[in-house]
């Protein structure tokens, strides 16, 4: 395989093969996170606090996992690059986890639920934990790194508007909600190989050189941890995550029953606000390189609240301005992870020129923990919560007016709350392009010399 030249730009043909990852990796995110819940609670006959403990705790489990795979990758020098192996490594876990859980039927009970969405977990890890470091090392100025992980983004929402479109055809055609959940799953599962066969076989990966006589220690972890612009990162994205995540755990519920619309017709919503991300997060990412990448988030968090606040106000039943929400909404959130895992590219070379090893495989694993805490908890927290106010989703249009209240409360209150807290932990964030710049040219100094010591040891 060859590779290309450390600080040669990648072309936009080969960003957009590169990106071909996050096409099943997007479509499975949307499916776990809006429709898998709800197809075991009300087909499958889950109770709703089970699926929420289930879901929950398998997110949960695999977090201190997470650090340990970014440092196996971090250490990994194969001939074959870093980030190929496990990307390998990944994909057939996911598609064995996922095939399994199209198996389970009515009455299925936790444990089988636990043990595949385990396995499936642990594979999405794996891959996307593997495709984000990858692409970090891809692009190795500021803007940069914003534009590729904005390419990242918007072709992610291309493979999510693919898993949304199967439940609106089938339910056309005739088909129950419950079969149009199992056929976005196999999208899912033949975009896996099909996508990361491309990507193994058409991307560059090139491992920069490292300091010798650098060891791993407890205390490098804590430093990364708490780095100032690091520590910012991980609490903004587990609150910039959380807010999208809780509106989309309950999304089904507030559409069918607070807005009147047909699961149909809340599925074309929620397209309207993935398409939107299709444009929202390459211009976001274009806006990052104008104002910077937590200015850029800061902005977009509050036109994200603005957005679904108006939602109030918008009639029942009534397509049409909902998806004027939807399409703002949507159009900003597709930028928060692209912002984030941009943000974190900086970060790792600030690490790299310090401890002198490369840490991206850790520091984008506690990036996937966050963001894997805040999808657990947008679960845990809101089905349990709509179970106390007295909602039911198997009553539906039936649950009483306090109930649709208390669910209008809940999906409006958390995104807004949530979001705005994320903001405020951009204010002072100090790790800008300037800095960045002078960062990366001191590496490059060094990854010179270190290359030249080799050449004439060799």
């Amino acid at each position: 395989m060859a590779k290309a030249a450390p600080n040669a730009p990648l072309s936009l043909g080969r960003t957009l093969t590169f990106s071909a990852t996050s096409l099943p990796v997007a479509a499975l995110v949307l499916a776990l996170t809006v429709h898998l819940p709800p197809y075991f609670a009300a087909s499958l006959g889950v109770p709703l606090a089970a699926v929420g403990a289930v879901f929950g705790f398998c997110r949960l489990i695999d977090i201190p996992i997470e650090p340990l795979l970014g440092l196996a990758m971090d250490r990994t020098r194969t001939r074959w690059g870093r980030f190929r192996l496990w990307t390998l490594i990944g994909a057939p876990l996911m598609l064995l986890g996922l095939v399994m859980l199209t198996n389970a039927r009515q009455g299925v009970g936790e444990g089988y639920l636990v043990a595949w969405l385990l396995v499936m977990y642990l594979g999405l890890s794996i891959l996307l934990l593997s495709h984000i470091a990858w692409g970090a090392t891809l692009a190795t100025t500021y803007n940069a790194r914003a534009r590729i992980f904005g390419v990242i983004g918007g072709v992610g929402v291309i493979g999510a508007l693919g898993v949304l479109v199967i439940p609106i055809v089938m339910e056309r055609s005739g088909y129950s909600d419950a079969e149009g959940v199992r056929g976005m799953v196999w999208y899912v599962i033949l975009l896996i190989p099909a996508c990361v066969g491309l990507v193994v076989w058409r991307t560059p990966e090139t491992i920069a050189p490292e300091a010798p006589g650098q060891r791993f220690r407890l205390r490098d972890y804590l430093d990364l941890i708490t780095h100032g612009s690091m520590a910012r990162i991980l609490v903004a994205d587990l609150c910039l995550a959380l807010g999208p995540g809780w509106m989309a755990a309950i999304f089904l519920f507030f559409s069918r029953d607070r807005m009147g619309f047909t699961t149909g017709q809340a599925n074309v919503l929620l397209a309207i606000y993935i398409l939107a991300g299709l444009f929202g997060s390459p211009a976001t990412a274009w806006i990052a390189t104008r104002i910077g990448k937590h200015r850029a988030a800061m902005l977009s968090s509050a036109i994200y609240s603005l957005s679904i606040v108006s939602m109030l106000w918008l009639p029942r039943g009534d397509l049409g301005p909902s998806a004027v929400a939807y399409f703002a909404s949507g159009f900003v959130a597709a930028g928060f992870g692209a912002l984030i895992r941009a943000m974190v590219a900086d970060v790792a070379d600030d690490i790299r020129l310090t401890q002198g090893k490369e840490r991206g495989g850790l520091l984008y694993s506690l990036i996937a923990s966050t963001n894997k805490i805040a999808v657990a908890a947008s679960v845990i927290i809101t089905y349990p919560l709509l179970e106390r106010i007295g909602y039911d989703p198997k009553l539906g249009h039936a649950n009483s007016a306090a109930a649709i209240e208390g669910l209008t409360v809940a999906f409006l209150a958390g995104p807004i709350g949530f979001l705005a807290l994320g903001a405020i932990c951009m204010l002072g964030y100090r790790l800008t392009a300037e800095r960045a710049a002078e960062t990366r040219r001191q590496l490059e100094e060094r990854d010179a010399e270190l290359a030249a010591e080799t050449a004439a040891g060799a």
